[in-house]
């Protein structure tokens, strides 16, 4: 195993993972050491960012009116502590709020521990991501977007009040709010957000601005003083994040050499996390989307810092927008690949969680002054980020088609209503999910064959839908395609080898370090498309998975996919077919019931052969 992670991870990461677990080990014998990392913060401004609230309103104002009511009822809930949590459930944290309380299992934690004291992991107190939620602030914008709306003043009272309790019951470095530099850079940005909104609207702000330089400082030296780990261990959206945090602590202070030191590690990171074809490090959609997002409030704060990114930076940024284009259904959605933990850290839209078209469009705009969609919805997004005007954008006439991102390793397929997505790729960096050569398949606006999702990280419910069958692809006996300690921790590797791809064919190789190799060919036909899958293993049996929303038949030589009673697709094939429930989870702590068909066949000679067609009605 550690010669595995030397090798894959690097013997940087190894040492510099090590001695961070020694600062921790240190702190937490000896507490005055924590001292010896600190560094001082001086916090002299907080209106670093500037927002045309008159353009937001107007568009607010005009919404229908059931979406105006949606806004307005989230916002009512957040100002009695029920918080909209991770884009999907609701969760009660009391009035006034417990900023320690995870309201999933109904277990707090101790505000006076210091915060590496306080386990990551911990059964009793659940998942800690749980107690986060409230802590970020994005129910902050929601205060300030239904104000916008109807100028009722208890939002901006429910903003003050909570502002100046969070300050209250989180002193540095106490407690679980303190143990993430993310978190503390994510409140920020909410924090700052929504007081823009209420000062921009001439409300007496005076008292907020005392305790957001009192957040903003606890925050900044939070990062500011653990930004080893997220730099030298990380490397993803956190390290993002926590530059950003780095740059609006060096403003407010007013400190010109941490800001421009801020900045060049912001070009350095997002040349490491863009890939050049739009992929992203991290291997997956939601979290590509999270720091596209960030990307959006480093772009609007060049305004106030004057200082921006390269053009080299702002292309790996709009190559990574064209990508999850290329991978949207029309409905906007993508498919669930990856790691998803429900982050949509700036809720300005009343548009589905699962819609990715604010974010593609507001970056698309900011970068090359044109819209990839006609007006909608999502277009309030542009307005938070953007201070052109949006009603006379040209629309760039961008094609979806299939296509291939080589470096990234995604490969599309499309047909008519719909389209194929698979993924294959020599990973450069921590994988995510074991799910090389899964196909996701979407028609007319649904995901017939999907992605289980992610669930929870600290569960073994989520743990499982990381692996190999929760995906559809190809499972040899009980093997999977890579080994995983822990919920993050995944090594020995997949290669991929013989990969080609054209508008109506794919085909690549996967080879697994466990002993086996998977070669998965597709070609689209009139009616959809044949898929061939050849294993060479020693072993007794393969089986190729299916999750599905859809209702399951099975028939003689194949089974249907139903939809209301409604066949939309048959699968063609020989070999023995199960069908069995399954979990899926779209959204963060929340999971429905699935079906799971399994195709399976015998390895003979140290090989196997299972051949399928897909055909749509």
């Amino acid at each position: 195993m550690l010669k595995s992670i030397i090798t894959e991870y690097g013997l940087p990461w190894v040492v510099n993972r090590s001695l961070y677990s020694i600062k921790l080990k240190i702190m937490s014998a000896m507490p005055f050491t924590e001292r010896l990392f600190e560094k001082p913060v001086n916090i002299k401004r907080v209106d670093i960012f500037d927002i045309d609230v008159g353009r937001i309103e107007k568009f607010l104002r005009d919404l229908p009116s059931e979406k105006k009511s949606e806004i307005i009822a989230i916002a009512d809930k957040a100002v009695r502590g029920k918080i909209a949590a991770f884009s999907s459930i609701e969760l009660d944290y009391g009035n006034p709020i417990d900023w320690h309380y995870n309201p999933i299992t109904k277990v707090g934690v101790d505000m006076t521990l210091k915060w590496y004291k306080i386990p990551d992991f911990d059964p009793e107190r659940g998942d800690v991501k749980a107690i986060w939620e409230a802590s970020r602030f994005t129910h902050f914008l929601y205060f300030a977007r239904a104000y916008l709306i109807n100028k009722d003043k208890k939002y901006y009272n429910a903003f003050s009040d909570q502002l100046s309790n969070w300050i209250r019951d989180n002193s540095y470095s106490y407690g679980v709010n303190y143990k993430c530099g993310q978190e503390a850079s994510l409140r920020m940005m909410n924090a700052l957000m929504a007081y823009s909104v209420f000062q921009s609207c001439g409300l007496d702000v005076r008292s907020d601005e005392k305790n957001l330089k009192k957040l903003i400082g606890g925050s900044y030296k939070k990062v500011l003083s653990n930004f080893f780990y997220a730099h030298k261990c990380i490397n993803n959206n956190h390290t993002l994040s926590e530059i950003t945090g780095l740059i609006i602590g060096a403003w407010c202070s007013d400190d010109k050499n941490r800001l421009e030191k801020a900045y060049k590690l912001l070009e350095r990171e997002i040349e490491n996390q863009f890939l050049s074809d739009g992929g992203y490090v991290q291997h997956s959609f939601n979290y590509q989307r999270f720091a596209l997002q960030i990307m959006e409030f480093i772009l609007k704060l060049s305004t106030k810092t004057n200082i921006d990114i390269s053009n080299r930076s702002k292309k790996l940024v709009t190559n990574s927008v064209m990508l999850m284009y290329q991978m949207q259904d029309d409905t906007g959605d993508v498919p669930n690949y990856g790691w998803n933990d429900g982050a949509l850290i700036f809720p300005v839209t009343t548009c589905a969680y699962r819609d990715f078209r604010p974010v593609i469009n507001a970056i698309y705009a900011l970068l090359e002054g044109k819209r990839l969609y006609s007006s909608g919805e999502y277009d309030e997004e542009i307005l938070w980020f953007l201070e052109k005007r949006i009603d006379e954008m040209p629309i760039a006439q961008i094609k979806r088609v299939s296509s291939e991102f080589k470096q990234s390793g995604f490969y599309t397929l499309r047909h008519k209503n719909g389209f194929l997505m698979t993924v294959i790729k020599n990973f450069k960096t921590r994988p995510a999910h074991m799910d090389q050569l899964h196909i996701d398949i979407w028609h007319n606006g649904k995901n017939i064959l999907c992605d289980s999702g992610t669930y929870s990280y600290s569960t073994d419910m989520g743990m499982q839908m990381a692996l190999t069958g929760a995906h559809n692809t190809i499972k040899v006996d009980h093997k999977e395609q890579m080994k995983k300690h822990g919920s993050f921790l995944i090594y020995d590797w997949t290669n991929a080898i013989n990969i080609q791809h054209s508008q109506d064919y794919f085909k690549g190789t996967m080879i697994s370090k466990n002993g086996y190799s998977h070669t998965r060919s597709i070609k689209k036909t009139i009616n959809g498309y044949l898929i061939k899958d050849i294993v060479s293993a020693d072993g007794n049996k393969c089986e190729v998975y299916f999750h599905t929303p859809c209702e399951v038949q099975v028939k003689e030589n194949g089974f249907e996919l139903l939809m209301d009673n409604v066949v939309i697709v048959r699968v063609v094939t020989t070999g023995d077919i199960l069908v069995r429930k399954a979990i899926r989870s779209v959204y963060y702590m929340q999971k429905e019931a699935i079906n799971r068909v399994s195709i399976s066949d015998k390895i003979e000679n140290k090989q196997c052969n299972i051949n399928f067609e897909i055909q749509f009605y």
